[in-house]
C-alpha cells in the first residue's frame, strides 16, 4: 500500500510540474507569443560583444533582448520539449528592479548588474542549477516542491556579471545518459529530427542553443556537454575541475568524486562560447563565489599564442578509442578538421603508444559507479521511469555475485566478447578499501598519460566526440557504454571542446557493404545497432579538440583555428527563421 501511495504521489507531482510550466508559459505577455520580428532577428545575429556594448550604452533595452530570447525559447520548447523551469517572469522583475546603467538593485536579491561584462545577456541553465524560488528536480519527482531559498553561487556570479537567467533546461533522470528524458518534464527531442535524442545529460541546453538560444551552462561527467553539442549542433567546452564554478547545484550523485562532474559553458556560436568563458574566468573572479574554483584568471597570452595563425601546431589524431571505431559520418568530420589544420601548416601526427583507452573506460566506469548505482537509485520513487541505459547499469550492479560471474563467463567464453566481459565482471558496489585502490589506479593512469603526452610533444588532440551521431530515443539501452571518446578526458581531467563540423549525408556516410555488426564487440554492437545514414541524414556531426588539464584558453583558440580553416565549408547553424 505504501508503494502504491508513493506512486500516486509521483504521478501527481509530475502532472503538477508540467501544469505549472504550461501556466507560466501561457501567462507571459503577448509579446513572447508573437512572431519573430526583423528586430528580433537582428538581435539574434548581433555578436555578443556588440550586444553588451549597446545595452551598457543604453541604445538597446535589456527587456527587449529578454523578450527576443524568450520568444526563441518558447518556440524551441514547442518543437523539442527543452524547458523545465520557466524563469522569464522573474527575469523581467530582476531587470525592472535594476534601472538601466545602474548596478545591482539595492536590497533586492537577484537584481542584475547592467554594468557587467554580460550586461543583459539571457543565459539558460541546466535544471540542476539552483535558482532562488524555483525547484531543481534533476528529473526526480521526489524533489518537486523543494524550492531554493536563494540563488546558488553560480547564479549570483552570473547576475553580478549582468547575465539574465531566463529558463532552465531538460535532462535525463540520473544524469547518466546521452538522452534527456524523465517523468517530471517528459522527453527532449533533437531539433533536427524529432525521432532522435539531442544528447545528454545537458540535452535541453543543446536543443535550445541549436534553435537560437545564446548561452547556456551545463555539467559534464562523461561527455554531458560535449555529446549534446555533437548531437544537436552547438558549441561546448568541458572545463577542468576547479576552473568553472560548481557550488550551488543539485545532483543525482552527491559525494561521487571518483570522476568529478564539472560545470561548463555551452553556446550557439564559438564566438559566444569564447567570450562567455573569457569574461567569467577573466573578469568575474569566480573563486570569490565558489571555494572549489582555483584562483586562475583567464590567460590572454595563451589564447593569443595558440590562436596565432603563424604558430604551427602539432596535432595528434585519435582515430579510434579501441572499443568502438567511429562511424563513417564521424570519420568524415574528423578528416575535414584534419585537412583544415593541414591547410594552416599544422603538423598532423598519428598517435602511437598511447595508454590503453579501454583500460581507461573500465577504470572510469568502476569509479563513477563505485556505489553500485545505489545513490542515483535512492532518489527514485516506486514506479518512476528510469533511463534505459542507467537501468541496465543498475540491474547489472544489483545481480547476486555468483550470477554476475556466470554472466561474465558466458559473455567471455560463449559470446567471445572480451570487451563487454571486462566491463561487467566487477560491476558492483565497492568497499572503501576497494575504492581507494581504484583512485590510486586513476592517479597512476593519469601519470601514464602525462608522460606519454610529454614524449609526443603534442599541442592538442582531435577526435570524434562519440562513435555515432545522435541516437534514436531509447537507444541508450544498447549504447550506454559507448562513451569512451569523452569519458576518458573526464577521467584525465583534460579540457576538451566540441564544435559542429558537418551533417550526416545519406550518400557519403553509408556503412560499407563489407560491414558486419556481428563481428563487433558488445559495446560496438550496441552503438552500431542504430547507425543508419539514411535515417540520420541531416543530423549534426561534431569534432572534439582536447588539451591538457586547465588548458581552456588553448582549446578554445584551436577551435577557432579549426573553424577558420574550414572556411566556407564550416557548419551551417539551424536557421532561426524555421522557428516560425
Amino acid at each position: 500500500m505504501v508503494f502504491l501511495l508513493d506512486y500516486f504521489q509521483h504521478r501527481r507531482d509530475c502532472r503538477a510540474k508540467q501544469a505549472q510550466r504550461a501556466a507560466r508559459i501561457a501567462a507571459l505577455p503577448a509579446a513572447y507569443h508573437a512572431p519573430l520580428t526583423d528586430a528580433d532577428r537582428a538581435t539574434l545575429a548581433q555578436p555578443i560583444e556588440a550586444l553588451v556594448h549597446d545595452i551598457r550604452a543604453g541604445t538597446t533595452a535589456p527587456l527587449s533582448v529578454l523578450r527576443t530570447y524568450g520568444k526563441v525559447a518558447l518556440r524551441a520548447h514547442a518543437r523539442t520539449n527543452c524547458l523545465t523551469e520557466v524563469l522569464v517572469a522573474d527575469a523581467e522583475g530582476w531587470l525592472t528592479a535594476t534601472p538601466a546603467g545602474e548596478g545591482q538593485a539595492q536590497g533586492k536579491e537577484g537584481g542584475i548588474n547592467l554594468r557587467g561584462p554580460l550586461a543583459g545577456i539571457p543565459v539558460s541553465l541546466k535544471d540542476t542549477v539552483v535558482v532562488g524560488g524555483h525547484d531543481a528536480t534533476v528529473g526526480y519527482s521526489g524533489r518537486v516542491g523543494q524550492r531554493a531559498a536563494r540563488d546558488g553561487p553560480m547564479v549570483r556570479l552570473l547576475k553580478d556579471a549582468g547575465a539574465v537567467p531566463y529558463v532552465k533546461t531538460n535532462l535525463p533522470i540520473t544524469l547518466l545518459s546521452f538522452e534527456s528524458a524523465n517523468d517530471v518534464w517528459g522527453r527532449c527531442r533533437n531539433p533536427h529530427n524529432a525521432a532522435y535524442s539531442p544528447g545528454g545529460s545537458t540535452g535541453g541546453e543543446a536543443a535550445l542553443l541549436a534553435m537560437g538560444g545564446r548561452i547556456g551552462v551545463g555539467s559534464d561527467v562523461a561527455g554531458s556537454v560535449r555529446v549534446p553539442a555533437h548531437w544537436a549542433g552547438c558549441y561546448s567546452i568541458r572545463c577542468s575541475t576547479g576552473r568553472w564554478p560548481k557550488a550551488g547545484i543539485a545532483t543525482s550523485m552527491p559525494g561521487q568524486e571518483g570522476v568529478p562532474s564539472v560545470y561548463s559553458p555551452m553556446a550557439r556560436t564559438l564566438g559566444d562560447l569564447t567570450y562567455f568563458t573569457r569574461v567569467v574566468l577573466g573578469e568575474m573572479r569566480p573563486w570569490e563565489y565558489d571555494y572549489t574554483v582555483h584562483p586562475l584568471p583567464w590567460r590572454a597570452e595563451v589564447e593569443g599564442e595558440y590562436g596565432d595563425a603563424g604558430r604551427k601546431l602539432r596535432v595528434g589524431v585519435l582515430r579510434t578509442d579501441g572499443v568502438v571505431d567511429p562511424s563513417p559520418a564521424c570519420t568524415r568530420a574528423l578528416g575535414m578538421v584534419e585537412e583544415a589544420l593541414r591547410r594552416q601548416g599544422c603538423e598532423i601526427v598519428e598517435l602511437k603508444g598511447a595508454p590503453d583507452m579501454y583500460e581507461g573506460l573500465k577504470l572510469a566506469s568502476s569509479l563513477l559507479n563505485a556505489d553500485g548505482c545505489q545513490m542515483f537509485e535512492s532518489f527514485r520513487r516506486f514506479g518512476e521511469w528510469n533511463d534505459s541505459g542507467a537501468s541496465q547499469m543498475s540491474r547489472l550492479a544489483g545481480l547476486w555475485a555468483p550470477v554476475r560471474y556466470m554472466y561474465y563467463l558466458w559473455v567471455k567464453y560463449v559470446r567471445r566478447d572480451d570487451i563487454w566481459a571486462g566491463l561487467v565482471r566487477d560491476w558492483r558496489a565497492r568497499s572503501a578499501f576497494e575504492n581507494w585502490k581504484l583512485v590510486s589506479q586513476r592517479e597512476a593512469y593519469r601519470s601514464e598519460w602525462f608522460e606519454w603526452w610529454n614524449a609526443q610533444e603534442l599541442d592538442v588532440i582531435i577526435s570524434p566526440p562519440n562513435a555515432t551521431p545522435a541516437l534514436p530515443h531509447d537507444g541508450m539501452r544498447d549504447a550506454v557504454s559507448s562513451c569512451g571518446y569523452t569519458f576518458l578526458f573526464n577521467l584525465l581531467d583534460y579540457a576538451a571542446g566540441v564544435l559542429p563540423v558537418t551533417h550526416v549525408d545519406k550518400a557519403l556516410d553509408k556503412l560499407p557493404a563489407s560491414f558486419n555488426i556481428r563481428k563487433l564487440n558488445g559495446v560496438g554492437r550496441g552503438a552500431y545497432k542504430h547507425y543508419d545514414a539514411e535515417l540520420m541524414h541531416g543530423l549534426p556531426v561534431g569534432v572534439q579538440v582536447i588539451g591538457r588539464r586547465l588548458e581552456e584558453e588553448k582549446v578554445l583558440a584551436v577551435m577557432k583555428r579549426v573553424e577558420d580553416g574550414l572556411g566556407d565549408g564550416k557548419y551551417k547553424l539551424l536557421d532561426v527563421s524555421e522557428l516560425d
